[in-house]
């Protein structure tokens, strides 16, 4: 019988762990990274003391819980960099981060280190960032890029992009395409 005890309590963490880990993606998709640490215990159904026990802090919370978002962020810009065409590749990470972007709002405040404080993904942004703009110098090359443009108008766009508010996230996915066409066409030469 002891035997088993912690077998059925590595289960019950287990399940706790996965429960914290929905809430929190859902909470953090829907209302972003403000959501309080104790609305998300209350979500999971599991107590304050759990929930901390599992994430001592939320920035480890939301690591863990962007994990596959940030995964997803990398392929979309290596799936750029891939395009023969340094131009439908850049148009295609601006697309795909935009819809991405809409879909989960908390993944945006953390791709955009809205709080620095609770998300470190500085590192993974960076690697990202550094790969846009070589697509970007190689989009220039091509004349379909602005000669003008630099990096931090693709951020600042982003930021706005953070921006749209609708009422579902049907409406929130057809404006955030809509941005991104505007984005497009705004950086194009």
């Amino acid at each position: 019988m002891t035997g088993r005890s912690p077998q059925i309590l590595r289960s019950d963490a287990l399940d706790n762990r996965e429960r914290i880990l929905d809430a929190a993606r859902a909470l953090f998709a829907a209302e972003g990274l403000d959501v309080p640490m104790r609305e998300i215990a209350r979500r999971a159904g599991v107590g304050p003391a759990t929930l901390y026990r599992r994430f001592p802090t939320k920035q480890l919370l939301v690591t863990e819980v962007f994990t596959d978002e940030m995964r997803a962020c990398h392929a979309i810009v290596d799936e750029g960099r891939a395009e023969p065409d340094p131009w439908r590749g850049f148009r295609l990470v601006i697309e795909k981060i935009c819809e991405l972007h809409a879909r989960n709002r908390g993944f945006t405040d953390a791709f955009m280190s809205a709080h620095p404080k609770e998300v470190d993904l500085t590192a993974s942004r960076e690697q990202m960032l550094n790969v846009i703009a070589e697509l970007a110098r190689r989009a220039k090359k091509t004349g379909h890029l602005r000669a003008d443009f630099v990096l931090d108008d693709l951020v600042l766009m982003l930021m706005a992009h953070r921006g749209i508010r609708a009422a579902s996230a049907a409406a929130r996915l057809t404006a955030s395409r809509r941005f991104a066409a505007l984005m497009i066409q705004a950086f194009q030469a």
